[in-house]
């Protein structure tokens, strides 16, 4: 099973936000990516067949398969984690996450499931899964 990162999506509240951002991204760059301090030392557990699993406004809604983790060096000289991921985002069933900094560890085990595409609730207003997921109802 693959290890999972869990990383706060700042700026972000909705996965469709997300997903204009990645549209808008695509149209002008070849890979969709994060940049972070800290580079993952368990990356062999996390490629392949990670995701990217993204905290907005205290739920982890969604995920983005990652397709690499490279070293990259900042202009002020320091090392950094580039993190691609592909444009597919995935939502999930809304999970309560407080806030941290940089990125965490998700075990597979711990990581919320995917929801179905033929789920009564697929078709539901983000809104509304989120505050059925606050009520422990999702």
């Amino acid at each position: 099973m693959p290890l999972n990162l869990l990383k706060l999506c700042v700026g972000v509240s909705e996965i469709e936000e997300l997903e204009s951002w990645v549209k808008d991204c695509k149209a002008g760059r070849d890979t969709l990516d994060h940049v972070t301090r800290m580079f993952p030392k368990r990356s062999h557990e996390i490629l392949p067949g990670g995701s990217l699993y993204w905290v907005m406004r205290g739920m982890i809604l969604c995920r983005q398969p990652i397709a690499a983790l490279e070293e990259v060096t900042g202009a002020d000289g320091i090392a950094r984690c580039r993190i691609a991921f592909k444009p597919q985002i995935t939502p999930v069933r809304p999970a309560p996450k407080r806030a941290f900094q940089g990125w965490r560890y998700l075990e597979e085990a711990d990581a919320p499931p995917d929801l179905p595409k033929s789920s009564k609730i697929d078709g539901m207003p983000e809104k509304l899964r989120r505050e059925l997921a606050e009520l422990g109802l999702l």
